[in-house]
């Protein structure tokens, strides 16, 4: 676990290619010239396929054709990588390429869906669709190589960037929302995390970062009337692209696969 330990390749096809009753799955689009060219994979080498809907196939390279892999079905079996919560990070657009580390990490915590969001003190400008369709398909990519990487069953969606208020009105359909700000000092993410009941723990989690700056005191009040619970994260200031991390990873060890907790969360189910 953890540091650049060898594993078989896996891609990510769409359920349509797979073919039960022919067992073959039709592998296309980009990964036929990483296969072919950079792998330099060939009839009768093996590897995994997912069909992003957590289930995983080990198949076998039967040939190539122009524009497609084909393979066999060895076996297929259900992925047992995507934890028993459902996150969605709401992220501060930050500067720079912070948003692609961002992503990367948060989908190896395993989160469900980030949606970028542009708040008060966002700086990076998105000043039209098309900017925003670049942007967006660019992190889909970075998304998709992150959930091959660490094994993922399925790809997490990546959402087209959207204002902090529209964020705010889709709020309804989470269990819980938690947004980390530095004044407040009284409830931490911890004490947060251990109130909420083992009946909601399937239920949907949404978490919000502000970008550089974090959110405004108008945003704060906006969200906490929304229901959303302001904590602190300890007496340090973090960094955007640190903050999202750290409260994924502590969800995950409250309430997901990392901790003990998980052992009395399936004693109840």
């Amino acid at each position: 676990m953890g540091g650049d330990c060898f594993q078989m390749s896996k891609f990510f096809v769409d359920k349509t290619s797979v073919d039960l009753k022919l067992n073959k799955i039709i592998i296309t689009g980009d990964d036929v010239n990483h296969i072919r060219n950079v792998l330099r994979m060939a009839c009768g080498d093996k590897t995994v396929i997912s069909d992003g809907s957590g289930t995983d196939y080990h198949i076998c390279i039967e040939g190539f054709e122009k524009d497609k892999v084909v393979t066999s079905i060895i076996d297929a079996k259900p992925n047992c990588t995507e934890p028993p919560i459902d996150i969605t990070l709401f992220q501060g657009i930050p500067k720079s390429d912070k948003m692609d580390y961002i992503i990367q990490k948060s989908v190896e915590l395993g989160v469900k869906t980030i949606v970028p969001v542009i708040t008060e003190r966002t700086v990076v400008k998105i000043d039209n669709p098309k900017e925003a369709g670049d942007k967006t398909a660019r992190w889909r990519r970075i998304c998709l190589e992150a959930a091959k990487q660490c094994n993922r069953g399925i790809v997490p969606s990546i959402e087209e960037p959207i204002r902090f208020n529209k964020a705010l009105d889709i709020l309804n359909k989470f269990s819980l929302s938690i947004i980390p700000y530095e004044k407040e000092t009284g409830y931490s993410l911890k004490k947060c995390i251990d109130s909420f009941p083992l009946s909601l723990t399937n239920g949907l989690i949404s978490v919000f970062i502000g970008p550089e700056g974090g959110f405004s005191e108008d945003e704060i009040r906006n969200a906490v009337n929304k229901g959303v619970r302001a904590v602190t994260l300890g007496p340090r200031i973090l960094r955007t692209e640190t903050a999202g991390v750290a409260v994924l990873s502590i969800i995950m060890y409250g309430l997901g696969d990392m901790g003990n907790r998980q052992e009395s969360i399936s004693k109840n189910q």
